[in-house]
């Protein structure tokens, strides 16, 4: 095989998240910057103490290897149930979503720049005028994670995996959705 193809094979795969990420920059949709920005400026998630108590000790043990400290790790199960339920979404999916992101490292920046537990882009602040806002606070970083999820979903009818593959701009690839309902499966599932 020709030395210059094989560069170019392996090198590909390196630039597509930097191309994606140009092109979202580009065509940003209104609608999805007015979803942000209202998420972001608008001030519990649980309808009983019991399913709250039960919930939060299931995924907490579950969590335990990625966060060593149970009070961290209660003050966030409670931030994702919160958020993910804000948005409509089941938290135990949006706990698959980080465990692939960031591996629950708060401070996780990716090639492409994307930062936090749900790797937001940093993009999105000006986008919705809130260019102080910090992408490594969790609360700003799931309320901005969820609501781009809720509205790829939406967007997609429905269908979960084109959702997942547009929040991670791998539109037309399988493999990071499949990554996400493998470790849903495997270690966030509730049953």
């Amino acid at each position: 095989m020709n030395p210059r193809l094989i560069s170019l094979i392996t090198v590909l795969p390196l630039l597509l998240p930097v191309i994606t990420v140009q092109a979202d920059e580009a065509d940003v949709n209104e609608e999805l910057r007015v979803l942000i920005k209202q998420a972001v400026e608008s001030s519990d998630s649980f309808t009983d103490r019991f399913e709250a108590e039960v919930w939060l000790v299931d995924m907490s043990s579950r969590l335990a290897d990625k966060i060593p400290e149970p009070d961290k790790r209660l003050r966030l199960l409670k931030q994702i149930h919160y958020e993910a339920s804000r948005a409509d979404l089941y938290p135990e999916l949006v706990l698959a979503v980080i465990d692939v992101e960031s591996n629950f490292n708060q401070f996780a920046i990716s090639r492409a720049g994307a930062m936090g537990l749900m790797q937001v882009m940093p993009f999105w602040l000006n986008e919705i005028a809130h260019p102080q806002d910090n992408l490594f606070d969790t609360r700003t970083n799931l309320r901005m994670g969820c609501t781009i999820l809720r509205y790829y979903l939406d967007m997609e009818h429905g269908d979960l995996t084109q959702a997942l593959a547009r929040y991670n701009g791998s539109k037309g690839s399988y493999r990071y959705t499949n990554k996400i309902f493998s470790v849903l499966n495997r270690r966030w599932r509730k049953y």
